[in-house]
């Protein structure tokens, strides 16, 4: 397929190893073009975790594209771990959304583009993430999040971890729908993996926190692999995606719905009914309808 006209440019982080590096072997091997960011044997190599290496990664990948990407996955992330909250932050948030906002254009101006940012289950599985620290890195607010997240002490890696990925996760969800991306063209999407054998869950099997991980409810009672989750991935890229947007895909196992089982889906409250008939009367005014 190398070379026709179904051949797409792709940007993806953490593409050196992990579901990263599997992602790039499969939309390679369909013949597309990827520009791969990490700290190193990519064509971007950059530090996400510095506010320098988050320009020169979303600069480096603009002047490589051209101008037009057909889509981005956004695999680079840190696992939990004390002592690193604001590093934890910097990559899983700010490496995500100021990435994708420099993005925008570019994406915007492919046809029907498509985004998979990376959640992780520790959303729904982690106890004492604080609130307002999440409501702080969907803003942006990385300091003061990252000071209240330390709170937590031993329990700061952790926390640190599922907050970055509950607030990216709803950074997407809010951009998803807004006018500027899917009034655009440009489908965004998040998937939700479980325990996944990467390099990082390995190296979390070997610390002294091991037991931990092993002991973590997993009703498949088998981790998942960076093939699966990279399968995952090439379908929501694909045309199948073109009626997915903002959704939230949980392939952990089975995980969440154990422990979650009666939580999702849940009725309206009637405290959401007034912005529901609000959304419903403004929609046909601001074009957010279907239109033949």
């Amino acid at each position: 397929m190398t070379g026709s006209a179904d051949a797409r440019t792709y940007a993806v982080t953490g593409a050196a190893s992990g579901i990263g590096a599997a992602t790039v072997q499969r939309l390679r091997a369909a013949g597309h073009t990827v520009i791969g960011v990490d700290l190193q044997d990519v064509e971007v190599v950059a530090d996400l975790s510095t506010s320098e290496g988050r320009r020169r990664a979303a600069d480096a990948v603009l002047e490589q594209c051209g101008g037009r990407l057909d889509g981005a996955v956004m695999a680079a992330g840190l696992g939990p771990r004390r002592g690193r909250e604001r590093m934890i932050a910097e990559v899983n948030v700010l490496g995500v959304t100021e990435l994708l906002t420099a993005w925008r254009p570019a994406l915007a101006a492919a046809d029907a583009a498509k985004v998979v940012v990376f959640g992780s289950n520790s959303t729904t599985t982690t106890p004492f993430v604080p609130r307002s620290a999440v409501r702080r890195l969907v803003d942006g607010d990385v300091t003061r999040a990252v000071r209240q997240i330390r709170r937590r002490g031993a329990l700061a890696g952790p926390v640190a971890y599922a907050a970055s990925k509950i607030a990216v996760t709803r950074w997407s969800r809010r951009t998803a729908v807004s006018d500027d991306w899917t009034g655009a063209g440009i489908r965004l999407n998040v998937i939700t993996p479980g325990p996944v054998m990467t390099p990082l869950l390995q190296a979390q099997l070997d610390s002294n926190t091991g037991s931990q991980i092993r002991s973590f409810p997993l009703p498949i009672r088998e981790f998942g692999t960076s093939d699966q989750i990279a399968d995952w991935v090439m379908l929501m890229l694909s045309s199948s995606a073109d009626f997915l947007v903002g959704s939230v895909i949980v392939v952990d196992g089975g995980t969440d719905a154990l422990i979650r089982t009666d939580d999702w889906p849940r009725a309206l409250p009637m405290r959401a009914v007034p912005r529901f008939l609000w959304t419903m009367y403004r929609a046909p005014r601001a074009g957010r309808v279907a239109q033949y």
